[in-house]
């Protein structure tokens, strides 16, 4: 009984040991195609993160898709281009997406996060709408930046945060096949959880 005892403690030290602890909240969106860590900065976009977090934790985010893809050779010579995959509970729960408030808009301006290579930012049409949808740039997406070109209102999207593990997965997702920048089929988000 005390070997077993002694096995038991020293499997839950090792297990204790091999925990992470990371400085930023890292999450995990678990999808049909592979696994994207991202990394999310609280300290610079803190209203995004929180509510962002909220809808993890909720559960909001189980067996949801990645159904919209937008690539720079597909778009019209007279628009600006960009690459992004986007994603949410849009097409899986449209009642949950729409009852829910939107997010106060956090600007490039005031956060520092730009639209980099990576880069995990809110979808949204006006300031203030944002919510459950949400993209990741594939490249640099200066236009989704204050400023920019990608929204008439010049606002930009709220960035918080950036893919550290599975950009690769990401530009597979973006090469799938598409009809008019819809995923088809959209790929299943399984779950995000946290790390």
């Amino acid at each position: 009984m005390k070997k077993i005892y002694l096995i038991l403690i020293a499997v839950f030290i090792l297990q204790s040991c091999s925990h992470k602890t990371y400085k930023y909240p890292h999450l995990e969106i678990r999808t049909s195609m592979g696994d994207i860590e991202l990394e999310l900065y609280p300290d610079k976009a803190p209203i995004t993160v929180a509510a962002f977090l909220s809808y993890v934790d909720s559960g909001f985010f189980v067996k949801c898709s990645l159904y919209r893809v937008l690539k720079s050779e597909d778009q019209p010579s007279s628009a600006f281009k960009s690459d992004i995959i986007q994603g949410g509970i849009w097409e899986s729960n449209n009642s949950k997406a729409s009852s829910l408030a939107g997010i106060p808009h956090e600007t490039t301006q005031k956060t520092g996060l730009l639209h980099k290579n990576g880069t995990i930012s809110l979808a949204r049409t006006s300031p203030g709408t944002a919510n459950t949808e949400f993209f990741i740039c594939i490249g640099d997406q200066p236009s989704y930046d204050y400023g920019g070109d990608a929204n008439p209102d010049k606002q930009g999207f709220a960035a918080f945060g950036k893919v550290v593990k599975g950009m690769d997965v990401v530009r597979m997702i973006h090469d799938q096949p598409d009809y008019n920048g819809n995923l088809r089929p959209a790929i299943e988000i399984i779950n995000i959880v946290r790390l």
